[in-house]
């Protein structure tokens, strides 16, 4: 199954909005609810989820994010979408972990 949504949340917070650092841990935790609420009404049996939401200024550098897990590659993954404007960019990663 495919992970539905998480880019149509971060449109729909993000869209038109200023990078302000005094809103951001709010913009970060809000998108990350949002997310974790809409992948439990998909009814993903026995699977854990951890959410990572990152919002930087926009300022025409670079990022590089990594990340490693110990986990059952046949039944664990990620997904992962970005949101950029002139203003601010967005990284949501969602981690799925099957719950034996």
């Amino acid at each position: 199954r495919r992970v539905h949504g998480i880019k149509r949340v971060l449109q729909e917070k993000l869209e038109g909005q200023d990078y302000q650092p005094d809103n951001v841990t709010n913009y970060t935790k809000e998108i990350a609810d949002v997310v974790r609420d809409r992948l439990k009404e998909q009814n993903w049996d026995r699977y854990k989820f951890v959410v990572q939401v990152v919002i930087g200024e926009q300022r025409g550098e670079g990022l590089k994010m990594g990340c490693r897990c110990f986990w059952d590659s046949d039944t664990d993954n990620y997904a992962e979408e970005m949101y950029v404007s002139k203003q601010l960019f967005c990284v949501a990663t969602v981690f799925g972990i099957y719950h034996y």
